[in-house]
């Protein structure tokens, strides 16, 4: 192992090397610079890397970041939101979650709102945006072909997000949409929470608190319709509606 947890060589290319690579990362630090080196998953390897070899015309010229994003915010957020992967023209652009695309600049407007954004635009990773008691993150940490990960590769890009929790201790999750809440849960579980069993079907508004085994550490999980454009656009999720959500994290903070 490397002194920043990475395997010998320095690059996860496996899903073992990402297991021991997130369990070795001692700080948030240490765990960004790794897990952005990962290519544990071929197929979100070889689509980062398209998508920034051949962007359209808007970008053309732009140098794209297209490699795995970590986690942005407070390192010691007690609320995180989990969405699903970075946008292949969003983030694997700009190397920051819901950064340079319109998904991001609702979420990041519902953020500025109630406080948790010093801004409510995130158009670059060098825009002077900050997160106040927040994080944001996702499951998934490469840009998937039809914003769509295979279960496989959500499992072998499941450690980084369980390091990362562990390292921030949130307690609080928004989890934006199915797929995060699944993983989420997924991702609890194996790190010894109390996840019910059926588990919890997500919803919008929907809350469930978890317990950390004996100990108690609890962390509180609400679920949001996810930010994306087919959400927003068709109404199904309103600025109101995402307000609500955010606001509510905050009475759980105290």
């Amino acid at each position: 192992m490397t002194p920043d947890g990475a395997p010998d060589g320095g690059v996860p290319t496996s899903p073992a090397d990402v297991v021991a690579a997130a369990a070795s990362a001692g700080d948030l630090a240490a765990l960004e610079r790794v897990s952005t080196t990962c290519r544990a998953c071929p197929r979100l390897v070889a689509w980062r890397e398209a998508v920034a070899a051949d962007p359209p015309a808007r970008y053309r010229g732009q140098t794209y970041w297209a490699r795995p994003v970590p986690g942005f915010g407070d390192p010691r957020a007690r609320v995180v939101v989990v969405g699903l992967a970075p946008a292949a023209q969003g983030a694997n652009r700009t190397g920051r979650m819901f950064t340079g695309d319109r998904s991001g600049d609702f979420l990041f407007a519902a953020m500025h709102r109630v406080g948790m954004a010093s801004q409510p635009t995130s158009t670059s990773a060098d825009d002077g945006l900050t997160l106040h008691d927040a994080r944001v993150t996702a499951p998934v940490r490469c840009a998937p072909p039809a914003n769509a990960p295979t279960p496989a590769e959500r499992r072998t890009c499941g450690p980084w997000l369980a390091r990362e929790l562990e390292l921030v201790a949130p307690r609080v999750a928004v989890v934006l949409g199915g797929f995060g809440w699944q993983a989420l849960l997924t991702t609890l579980a194996e790190q010894g929470w109390s996840v019910p069993r059926p588990r919890p079907v997500f919803g919008h508004g929907v809350e469930v608190t978890l317990r950390h085994g004996a100990e108690p550490r609890e962390l509180t999980l609400l679920g949001c319709y996810h930010v994306s454009q087919q959400n927003t656009f068709t109404g199904r999720l309103t600025p109101a509606m995402l307000d609500a959500v955010l606001r509510r994290a905050r009475d759980f903070i105290p």
